[in-house]
């Protein structure tokens, strides 16, 4: 298949979840529409055995089961030589390093990378010493799988490649992409059980309707995430 956009292999236990999830909306008008393709993995045609094992009990000791290295290693391998660049294997993990608007420019730009998403109480060090790149979170907290984090990494992603919105601005116009919240957003009808949409946005004048949007996504950010408005000035 000929895409111009990026690529991005998914090694995943639950292909069927992702391939649901990212048939909708924006990322399953990108993959429709040919402007990025999405390729999944499953660890389990990997596993060497009958029963295609793909977890087993931690050294050590403790609860949960830990996956193994070989089924993850084979499906990585497999996703890599199916390319034809080099692109990163990132593991989606709540250690790695989190992910922000120049974090999902920069995975829009590029050739795309392959995404392991982890299970149980996480994989095998060996593998992430051996086969993975980069670490990346999307919070500080801790998901049952990394299928949702790749979810969360596409929809991040997919909306910023060339095409895929119908207007380019929308993007360019978002959260963080100025380093600022977004500023406060109204449609019809003008009034609504006693509140009122800004008289300025009624006024016509672009240039007033600017200053005032610029003014707002300030006030925000100042109030909201005092991190964001801190390194605004920097």
């Amino acid at each position: 298949m000929n895409v111009g956009g990026p690529r991005f292999d998914v090694v995943t236990l639950f292909p069927q979840m992702l391939r649901d999830a990212l048939g909708y909306g924006i990322p399953g008008r990108a993959i429709e529409a040919k402007l990025a393709r999405l390729v999944l993995w499953n660890p389990r045609d990997y596993a060497a055995d009958p029963h295609r094992t793909v977890d087993d009990r931690p050294y050590g000791g403790g609860p949960g089961m830990v996956m193994k290295f070989a089924p993850l290693a084979a499906a990585v391998r497999a996703a890599r030589a199916n390319r034809r660049d080099a692109a990163p294997v990132i593991y989606l993990s709540p250690q790695g390093q989190r992910l922000d608007a120049t974090g999902a420019r920069a995975l829009a730009a590029g050739p795309g990378a392959v995404l392991v998403c982890g299970r149980y109480e996480g994989v095998d060090e060996r593998f992430i010493i051996a086969e993975v790149d980069a670490e990346l979170s999307i919070g500080d907290y801790v998901l049952s799988g990394g299928e949702p984090a790749a979810m969360v990494v596409l929809d991040a992603v997919l909306r910023l490649i060339p095409g895929v919105l119908g207007d380019a601005q929308s993007a360019a116009d978002d959260s963080f992409e100025a380093g600022l919240l977004d500023w406060p957003h109204y449609t019809r009808p003008e009034k609504i059980e006693g509140l009122e949409v800004p008289e300025v946005l009624l006024s016509g004048n672009h240039e007033a309707v600017a200053r005032w949007r610029r003014l707002e996504a300030e006030r925000r950010t100042r109030e909201r995430r005092a991190d964001l408005w801190d390194r605004y000035f920097q």
